[in-house]
């Protein structure tokens, strides 16, 4: 066999094989909250204090974990509910990168590299940074613009259902039969599938693209490129990120196959994807404005950017690597 193929079959095989077991995990985790968890438990947790209410929420995955997709959902019908424009977006923004899913899979890509504890810190830490911020400008645009921010779909208050009531809600509560446990597993299998179909399709096409990066770009000239000029490198990886629309349950994986890369490229790409994305941009327009989806992606894409930048500079004077070993 041509060696040039083998080390693309070995390198994608790696990646989509370590992966899976977290998205699997991740997929029925969030058919059980579909299934059991009322949400209006939410909104009844939450203070209502601004900035109070904007941390917790941006920590709420840690709780309720959810990828990037899953979110937009549960957002709009939290939304519809009367939760703050400003928590949700937190929630939004911070779910799918601070969550127990995704810490131990961030902790489990990088394991070989003894930067695990270090990636999930950084990695959890500019998330919830970035989030809260970006939140408390949604917030002072919602104060001046109110609901015109938002879709119809996503008007509190709104009381007719697109679809079925979701299955986490207490239905049997309000005079419905309860479900049988039947019922239960089948609703649950049927959110896991589902979300496990949709997100592996996204890390497939992202574990092809790191293979073919890998066998066209030299090691050596990753690691002068991020060294000599990292600004360029991290603007990249943010721009790679968006256009590779990975799961946050498996984007790790692909980050750590980029072995010589430094730590702050690999961050910019690890925090930023889960936030923006093509796909997340498209659902998005389901549920906000443009003038609120600019005022996301502008808010998001400058504090990353900024935020690795400096990372990138304190290893840089202190004289760490941020490479494996």
């Amino acid at each position: 066999m041509d060696p040039t193929l083998l080390d693309f079959l070995l390198t994608f095989s790696a990646i989509l094989w370590e992966a899976m077991p977290f998205i699997v995990i991740g997929a029925l985790v969030a058919g059980v909250l579909e299934e059991f968890l009322p949400q209006q438990f939410i909104t009844r947790v939450l203070p209502s204090q601004l900035l109070p209410s904007v941390m917790m929420g941006a920590v709420l995955g840690l709780i309720f974990p959810m990828c990037e997709c899953g979110i937009v959902v549960v957002m709009r019908r939290l939304l519809r509910k009367g939760l703050p424009l400003a928590c949700c977006v937190a929630y939004l923004l911070a779910g799918p990168i601070i969550n127990l899913v995704v810490i131990f899979s961030t902790w489990f890509a990088f394991r070989d590299h003894k930067i695990g504890p270090e990636m999930v810190g950084l990695r959890c830490g500019l998330g919830f940074l970035t989030a809260v911020i970006t939140a408390l400008i949604v917030h002072r645009q919602y104060r001046k613009y109110g609901n015109s921010l938002l879709t119809p779909l996503a008007y509190p208050g709104r009381s007719t259902e697109l679809s079925t009531p979701p299955t986490g809600d207490n239905t049997h509560s309000a005079g419905l039969p309860r479900r049988s446990l039947f019922r239960c597993l089948s609703n649950i299998s049927a959110t896991a599938l589902h979300d496990f179909v949709d997100i592996t399709v996204f890390l497939i096409l992202g574990a092809v693209l790191a293979a073919v990066a890998k066998q066209y770009v030299a090691p050596d000239e990753v690691e002068r490129i991020s060294r000599e000029t990292p600004l360029l490198v991290i603007g990249g990886m943010m721009l790679l990120a968006a256009l590779m629309c990975l799961c946050s349950e498996a984007d790790a994986f692909v980050a750590a196959s980029f072995t010589n890369l430094h730590i702050s490229g690999k961050l910019a790409f690890l925090v930023y994807g889960p936030m923006v994305d093509i796909k997340l941009m498209m659902m998005y327009t389901r549920i906000f404005r443009p003038r609120l989806i600019v005022t996301i992606l502008t808010a998001v894409t400058v504090q990353v950017f900024v935020y690795t930048g400096l990372v990138h500079l304190v290893y840089r004077i202190n004289g760490w690597t941020g490479l494996p070993g």
